[in-house]
């Protein structure tokens, strides 16, 4: 079995594969100051509850977008699976030719996505993920990472909106019937989530136009995910937990 490690800057989501099968996910919340220990007993509760042990992991394999925690990670996979993990990262064989600029800029997990969306799907096509941040990458017909946009997460701009304003709340992050709303926490939830919805639509829209295709796959992932291509004209596949799948993939392109 193989586990397979996404760590955001929000959540840590965790997959144990075996072959090409996901027989279980957990996500954990992101805490830098957590220590190796403290992570091996979380995910040893997590096992227990579903029957699995730290024996039964034959390899670990994890992407990051945290580098502080990169160290604890790989410490707690040395102690308590006794395994040296597959980092994805410089010298890692992703078979994805990244068109970037400074190709080391690009987020670890953003290859991931575009690794396994072009395995699942083929190209070209758009990925939009939901997280900290959201971010949208164009990948060519002949799998090649052309490169694309980030903007704010959606929680990200919702605790903007309540530090920096006086009266206005916190609200529950759920989408009203209607745009035109009639009290300040239904107007501050079709704001965000319509106001996402928009700039969703439009950003995918002028990126086809620039791939030359407006037959382009677009397939969102992300917590949020499924909240906004519910209202989306654009997204047409909705998969969570594509990062999972990826780093399933570029482990066994390395151990190939």
């Amino acid at each position: 079995m193989i586990l397979a490690i996404d760590v955001g800057n929000t959540n840590i989501v965790l997959g144990i594969y075996k072959g090409k099968k996901l027989l279980n996910f957990w996500r954990v919340k992101t805490d830098a100051e957590k220590t190796s220990d403290e992570y091996g007993m979380i995910i040893s509760q997590l096992f227990e509850l579903q029957g699995f042990k730290f024996q039964d992991i034959e390899e670990v394999v994890f992407c990051s977008v945290v580098p502080p925690i990169m160290y604890t990670l790989e410490h707690m996979t040395r102690k308590y699976f006794n395994r040296d993990p597959l980092i994805v990262g410089p010298g890692v064989k992703t078979g994805m030719n990244v068109k970037y600029d400074n190709p080391k800029e690009v987020g670890t997990d953003r290859i991931v996505n575009a690794v396994a969306a072009y395995e699942l799907y083929g190209g070209p096509l758009i990925i939009v993920d939901f997280g900290t941040a959201t971010t949208f990458c164009a990948i060519s017909k002949n799998g090649e990472y052309l490169g694309g946009a980030i903007s704010p997460g959606i929680r990200i701009s919702m605790d903007a909106l309540f530090e920096r304003t006086a009266k206005l709340p916190r609200v529950e992050l759920v989408k009203p019937s209607t745009v035109i709303c009639k009290n300040t926490i239904n107007s501050i939830q079709s704001g965000v989530i319509y106001g996402y919805v928009g700039q969703v639509d439009y950003i995918v829209n002028r990126m086809k136009k620039e791939l030359g295709d407006i037959n382009t796959k677009v397939v969102a992932t992300g917590g949020l995910s499924k909240l906004i291509a519910s209202e989306s004209e654009t997204i047409d596949i909705v998969n969570g937990l594509i990062t999972l799948e990826g780093l399933r993939i570029i482990y066994d392109r390395n151990r190939e």
